[in-house]
This record gives C-alpha cells, structure tokens and sequence, in this order.
C-alpha cells in the first residue's frame, strides 16, 4: 500500500505535473471565470519560471547532494567485504525488449561500481532493484549480472536481489540476504542525491554501510546560480530532489528511516 501511495502521489504533487495542472486550469477557467483563470496561469507560469529556467532545482538538490562529502569518495583502503549497488541506473522495460543492459542517467552507479569490483577482488558484488514501476513489470537482475559476468567479474562474486522495489525494500532484502555480521564493511554505491535517505533506511534496518555517493548532477555551489539549457531540463532536476525531500519526511515519519534528514 505505502509502495502504490507514493507513486501515486508524487505523480501528482511533483513540480512539473502542478505546473501542468495549473496551466490547464488557468486556461480552461479564464473566460467563464477570470480571476481564477489569471491565477491558477500565474502560478503555473511562476513553477516554469523559477524552477524549468532559474535554478530553483539545484538549490533545492545541493544540500542532497553534499551531505557525504563534496566528491566521489577515494577508493577505501580497508578490507571490504561487498559492494551494494542499489538498482534505479537501468531502464528495465527497455532492456527486457531490445536486450543488452539499457541505462539511464544514473548510470554512473553501475560505471563506478565496476570500478570498484575490479579495484577489490575480493568484495562481493551486489545488486538490489526489481521493478519500481506502478504498472510493474519485471526486475532486470539477470542482464545486470551478465554485464558485470562480461567486464570480467567472477560469478561466484555477484549477487542479486531482484525483488525490492524501493528503498526500503532494497535494504531489507539485501540484508536478509546477505545476513551482515558486525565485522563486516559494505560499500553503499547510490547517487549522491539519494544516499541520505538510503543511508536513513539501511541504519533503520540494522545495517552498517559505508556510503560511497556517485552521480553527482551538480558541480558545485556555483550552479545554484546558474540558469538551465533548457525548461525540461529544470523542471527534472526539481521534480528528481522535490521526490527526495519528500521520501525523506514520508520515510522518517513512517518509521522507515533513523533520521529526518541523515547524515555521516
């Protein structure tokens, strides 16, 4: 239930979609009724303007994205017994029909996770991630493992998860798989934005991860202050960290994170 509500309600409070609605009130309502019509216009006009052209999105992800540190972490240097790659880089339903492993912007999780299994050997690899699609489908755990099979990973280091279809689900399951020991030191490869929701639910669940933050969409404070190529563009970014503060509050409020807004 909580898995359908979100997806549902985002789709209809996130940023782009209000300004859609707003606009097509505003021009369905300004000849029969005036005032409403201008203003439901205005507000549409003013969520295109400081979030699809001003840099609102980026103020809003910066603080996301910063909350682990400024870069992509060196590699470690202490003994690690596995990698967690949360799923959310692949386009399933692309991938299942044209084959091959289909990626999307976040493809930086896979390309960086990669790195690190061949940079530790020895570390497990993990991928969690099923469907995350309201009108399901079916997770790509195969694909993933054989692209990693073909980069020239061994198999008995992979291991797949392929039934969560959230965070939550993603560190439940993957510590029932895995059953972590207090000695142990698991990498958690996500992108920066999303780690400290991550981070929240993984603490919750009882599982001690090493975050490993990667996809960074921002360079820096700079880009809080510089305008988008393009409407679309803004309008994604805002509505990629208009998610992540909610999931954050929706998260701690349902008892599914160990803090509001978790940190080192």
């Amino acid at each position: 239930m909580f898995f359908i509500a979100s997806k549902v309600i985002f789709f209809c409070i996130q940023p782009s979609s209000l300004a859609f609605f707003a606009l097509l009130l505003g021009v369905l309502m300004v000849r029969r009724c005036p005032k409403w019509g201008r203003r439901f216009l205005y507000a549409g006009l003013a969520i295109v303007v400081l979030f699809g052209i001003l840099p609102g999105g980026n103020i809003l992800v910066l603080p996301l994205e910063e909350r682990f540190g400024l870069h992509v972490p060196p590699l470690p240097q202490e003994k690690i017994s596995g990698i967690i790659l949360l799923g959310g880089f692949e386009d399933g339903s692309v991938t299942l029909t044209r084959g091959g492993l289909a990626l999307n912007e976040a493809a930086e999780r896979l390309t960086e996770s990669l790195r690190l299994a061949r940079t530790l050997p020895g570390a497990k690899v993990v991928f969690t991630g099923g469907s995350g699609s309201l009108f399901g489908g079916e997770g790509i755990g195969g694909p993933v493992r054989q692209y990693f099979i073909d980069a020239g990973i061994a198999p008995d280091r992979i291991v797949v998860e392929n039934a969560s279809r959230n965070t939550y689900e993603n560190a439940t399951f993957t510590k029932a798989l895995l059953k972590p020991t207090p000695e142990d030191r698991w990498l958690l490869v996500t992108s920066a934005y999303h780690m400290p929701r991550s981070v929240g639910v993984f603490r919750r669940v009882g599982f001690d991860v090493v975050p490993y933050p990667v996809d960074f969409r921002t360079s820096g404070e700079g880009d809080a202050f510089r305008p988008f190529d393009s409407i679309a563009a803004g309008l994604q970014r805002t509505d990629l960290a208009v998610k992540e503060w909610i999931g954050l509050v929706a998260y701690w409020v349902s008892g599914r994170s160990s803090a509001l807004f978790p940190g080192p």
